[in-house]
């Protein structure tokens, strides 16, 4: 007698196995870094193939051999720009937040202040920096002030995203259980905003090095950019160049801290792939 199997028994589809290939699982952790390789590798070798100068396009390696030669000059102005950067930062972080939970608890507040924050976003800039040298003269004041006014912005909309995104019925249960407001806040509002967070927060890091950098160029005697503007005044090409990659190390660099911290505070929320 043959056994008989139930319809959806034999319907039932085979459970793949999704465990990836150990090739495709280095592509994909070391993808970045191949991508880097390949880019400095086309760059080094295509410079002395096409016959540029190194005056007009160094390569990968003089510009690597100037940073070395040159490496306590450019940390004493690394130095520099990364206090301003952080500082306006800090100044973003500070001010974004209390002004998000604000917009967010307030409706009268939000209707009063929200355009006023998207008429203040939308003026380059860079048309700020010399009227911030203007009041706040040559010093620490407008580099930090400017790194400020461009980075605070998206503190304060992905932070008032993040709380706004909860679920409300799941905020009426625990109001149900008993809890007060802040104990909802702190409990279910800040856990679920945090990944928006710290979303505007790694956005808002990036742009602190971009502020910061151009208040050095309208008006400073140290830092990143006025480093470049020296290169750029002595045709030292290669300088420039290092100052470039300086730069960009320490917006790469604060990125990843800011991630860091993010993975020990934030829950993993899973990517819908």
């Amino acid at each position: 007698m043959t056994e008989l199997k139930h319809p959806a028994i034999v319907a039932m589809p085979v459970a793949r196995s999704t465990k990836k290939k150990p090739r495709v699982r280095f592509f994909e952790r070391y993808a970045s870094a191949l991508l880097s390789i390949g880019v400095l590798l086309v760059w080094q070798l295509a410079v002395p193939l096409s016959g540029l100068s190194e005056f007009v396009l160094p390569t990968p390696l003089a510009i690597a051999k100037r940073m070395a030669t040159d490496f306590n000059l450019l940390a004493t102005h690394s130095y520099i720009t990364l206090l301003e950067v952080l500082g306006g930062f800090l100044s973003g972080v500070l001010i974004g937040i209390p002004l998000a939970l604000a917009i967010f608890y307030s409706k009268v507040f939000e209707r009063a202040v929200y355009p006023l924050l998207v008429a203040l976003q939308t003026v380059p800039k860079i048309a700020l920096a010399p009227l911030l040298v203007l009041y706040l003269g040559y010093g620490w004041a407008p580099k930090i002030s400017l790194a400020f006014l461009i980075s605070f912005f998206p503190i304060v909309i992905s932070t008032v995203v993040g709380l706004q995104s909860l679920d409300k019925g799941l905020v009426n249960m625990v109001r149900s259980m008993g809890a007060t407001e802040a104990q909802t806040f702190f409990k279910v509002r800040l856990p679920a905003a945090l990944p928006s967070i710290f979303g505007g927060l790694k956005v808002a890091i990036s742009l602190a090095v971009i502020g910061a950098i151009i208040g050095e160029y309208i008006a400073a005697e140290r830092g990143l950019g006025y480093l470049q503007l020296q290169a750029n005044s002595q045709f030292d090409t290669t300088l420039n160049f290092a100052t470039v990659v300086t730069i960009s190390l320490i917006g790469v660099l604060l990125y990843f801290v800011l991630a860091l911290v993010e993975s020990k505070v934030s829950f993993h929320r899973e990517s819908a792939k």
